[in-house]
């Protein structure tokens, strides 16, 4: 299928062939029919993406004392790749889709709601011929509403949202200051609401169709006073409200707004402007200030659209599905008229004309729509150019594997579940460089193996994991999915006879454990977990150093892990494992490497949050060996993310940040130092790669569950 893509590097609009979505439970499967570009917000990615780098920095301040903060702890090198790899990340843009739903995996209610095969819906979905979305985002359209109406209608409910915040009543008078397509539907709204209404704008086109909606207007490009024309429209008493929907940098219209409003009046921003507020005007008349989010209640909540839990009709009128059936019943009503709104259409082949168009400043346009073709097909594998294809060049192997044998393999042919950020800049690369040949690529969306697949130029892109399961070609598997699904991937892997990496941790269960120590004792295949701490060069340094010492080692770890919000996935028990399970794996196996020593106790004690991602945790080994992981949240991002060090026959080495290695008591040596963090996982890559050439194992299978039984069973 088509789908649009923005590039951040350049502003260039992107149409690429992506394999069809899959279907996800609680989501439904779309054709799609129509889309619509939102100009306000698609052409902000055109302009940021066609600015220079100081352009872009001064567009995003935020950003910049970001990547100040991680040059300090990662080095210049290590930021400028991970600021050149996220431009150079394209990314899926629209949001305005009109569709059929083809397939459903929502459970029915018995109510008028529901969806079924057949149905024509609205939905937030991007600019694709099919699009996969969770039911919350989805709104039936009625029969005499026409696509082209319904395109407007999410829209129409940025407007509604921020006309509730307003609370307008009968009778009052409000000024719509920004007339692009949310500001006049908005005007729409209010009118339909018995309000009186002031539209505002600098271009005269727009102040016409807003004169033609029966609006009283203010052309400022005619240079007519605002607060004058205000003061009339109210009758000298001042505007009871004023909804911003304009998009610019300047503080103007919040200024504004608040000089022409009566006392305790309301100002609602839903567009995009400057932020500087006049604490006097708003103090003397006590006026009320929010901004509007996005459709409504459930917006960004990944139990209301992800899993769609509805919040209460009782508790919660208004959620951002339910906005969605208001404006579709407006439009049904014909309370809005979206005619004049609409001015280009183009089929979505030419869809690039249409970002050319929105790139012009000089040219007017207000809606503009893509329309799909009837007889899309729906492709859940894509193969690619075979001229693009790469074969990885041949590597030698950096760290040694253990003497456990398994069968050779003459070549190591890759398949790979997961193309998320992680698989884009940092395993990719890395695999890239080995003497693997790169076969299919797998996601759920589709859209970023689409994005990788041609990036790394592999052979298939496809949302189907049977696509890698079922190819007799593929021997050997990565997984690099949500930590909830690992389990079950390893298990296929295993069943289809097949080598497996799989991105820590391997389970979060030890019911999980058990089945894949089982199935894996009996399949002959090799499998290895991303412990890529272990591969470090200065971690090998270490490891060599203490080859001729005899004596027991104390290891402290110490990783300070930053925040992360309690609703993150990786912080859900049941998909992500926790941190502790999800993340703090990865030191425990570089303890029990260091120690070289059999675990024979751990024990934890955790900060009282609700999180539990602040957390000391205490090892004893076999060989008389200390290990302690400190693993916290609660430190500044100034203070180094991971330092390690080891305490050794009155010899001492400490680690920072994989970058900055230090001896303290060994002869002849002192420190290793780097120009940029090094965290293994290229070494990782190439070692275990070239492990299925020799027939060798690089971890044995009794550590990954030593390691991973140690935490499953003690969290």
């Amino acid at each position: 299928m088509k789908q649009i893509f923005q590039s951040l590097k350049n502003g260039q609009t992107l149409v690429f062939d992506v394999p069809a979505p899959a279907l996800k439970p609680g989501y439904l499967l779309i054709q799609t029919r129509q889309t619509l570009i939102s100009a306000g917000t698609e052409r902000m990615l055109v302009d940021f993406g066609r600015g220079n780098w100081i352009e872009k920095a001064k567009s995003h301040p935020d950003k910049v004392k970001q990547v100040i903060e991680k040059m300090k702890t990662d080095g210049f090198l290590a930021t400028w790749e991970a600021i050149a790899r996220k431009l150079e990340d394209p990314i899926p843009i629209g949001y305005c889709n009109v569709g059929v739903v083809v397939s459903s995996e929502v459970e029915n209610t018995g109510s008028d709601t529901d969806f079924k095969v057949g149905d024509r819906v609205l939905s937030n979905g991007p600019h694709a011929e099919w699009v996969c979305v969770p039911k919350n985002l989805c709104a039936k359209i009625p029969k005499n509403v026409s696509d082209e109406e319904a395109v407007f209608a999410v829209l129409g409910s940025i407007g509604l949202q921020g006309l509730r915040l307003a609370s307008p009543t009968l009778g009052e008078s409000f000024v719509v200051i920004g007339l692009g397509m949310i500001g006049l539907l908005t005007a729409q709204l209010l009118k339909a609401n018995g309000c009186r209404v002031l539209g505002v704008d600098l271009d005269s086109r727009k102040i016409e169709i807003a004169k033609n909606f029966g609006m009283e207007t203010v052309d400022l490009s005619a240079r007519v006073d605002l607060l004058g024309a205000a003061s009339i429209f109210s009758k000298n008493l001042g505007v009871d409200g004023v909804l911003i929907t304009a998009s610019t940098q300047s503080n103007d219209p919040i200024q504004q707004a608040a000089k022409i409003c009566r006392k305790r009046g309301r100002i609602v921003l839903i567009g995009v402007t400057g932020m500087e507020l006049n604490r006097a005007d708003f103090y003397e008349k006590e006026l009320s200030f929010q901004v509007s989010c996005s459709y409504g209640p459930g917006r960004y909540d990944p139990i209301y659209e992800d899993k769609g839990t509805d919040y209460p009709f009782g508790l919660v009128r208004w959620t951002e599905q339910r906005n969605f059936q208001t404006v579709l019943q407006m439009l049904e009503e014909k309370k809005l008229n979206t005619a004049p709104l609409l001015t280009h259409r183009f089929p979505m082949s030419e869809a690039e004309k249409a970002y050319t168009l929105l790139a012009d400043k000089k040219m007017f346009y207000l809606g503009m729509t893509l329309e799909y073709p009837k007889d899309s097909q729906r492709e859940s594998v894509i193969e690619l150019d075979p001229s693009l294809r790469r074969y990885s060049k041949q590597t030698s192997l950096i760290t040694k594997p253990q003497a456990t044998s398994v069968g050779k393999e003459s070549r190591v042919v890759v398949g790979i579940l997961g193309a998320g950020h992680y698989t884009g800049a940092l395993l990719l690369p890395a695999l890239a460089n080995t003497k693997a040949r790169l076969k299919t690529i797998v996601s759920q969306s589709g859209v970023g193996a689409a994005h990788l697949g041609k990036k790394f130029k592999f052979e298939k892109i496809s949302t189907e994991p049977d696509s890698i399961f079922k190819d007799p070609e593929i021997n050997a598997v990565i997984v690099a999915t949500r930590h909830d699904s690992h389990a079950k991937y390893t298990l296929m892997a295993l069943d289809s006879g097949k080598h497996l990496f799989v991105e820590k941790p391997l389970c979060l269960t030890e019911e999980e454990l058990n089945s894949i120590r089982e199935k894996h004792s009996k399949s002959g295949k090799s499998l290895m977990i991303g412990f890529n701490r272990r591969f470090a060069p200065q971690v090998q340094k270490i490891k060599t150093l203490l080859e001729t010492e005899k004596d027991p080692r104390s290891v402290i770890v110490t990783v300070n892990a930053g925040v992360i919000p309690i609703s993150h996935w990786t912080q859900n028990p049941a998909i992500g494992g926790g941190r502790i399970v999800g993340e703090a794996c990865h030191f425990i196996d570089l303890i029990r490497y260091l120690c070289d020593s059999k675990i024979e106790s751990i024990s934890s004690v955790f900060m009282d949050s609700k999180s539990k991602d602040t957390a000391t945790i205490s090892l004893r080994f076999e060989n008389g060996s200390l290990g302690t992981l400190h693993y916290f949240s609660n430190g500044p991002k100034s203070f180094p993310k991971e330092r390690i060090e080891i305490f050794c026959g009155e010899k001492v080495l400490q680690l920072d940040n994989f970058r900055t290695l230090q001896g303290f008591g060994f002869p002849g040596f002192k420190k290793m130092n780097l120009w940029r963090q090094n965290k293994g996982h290229q070494e990782e890559m190439k070692s275990w790669v070239n492990s299925l050439l020799e027939g060798k194992t690089l971890i044995p299978f009794e550590e990954i569950e030593e390691v991973t039984r140690s935490l499953v069973v003690s969290k």
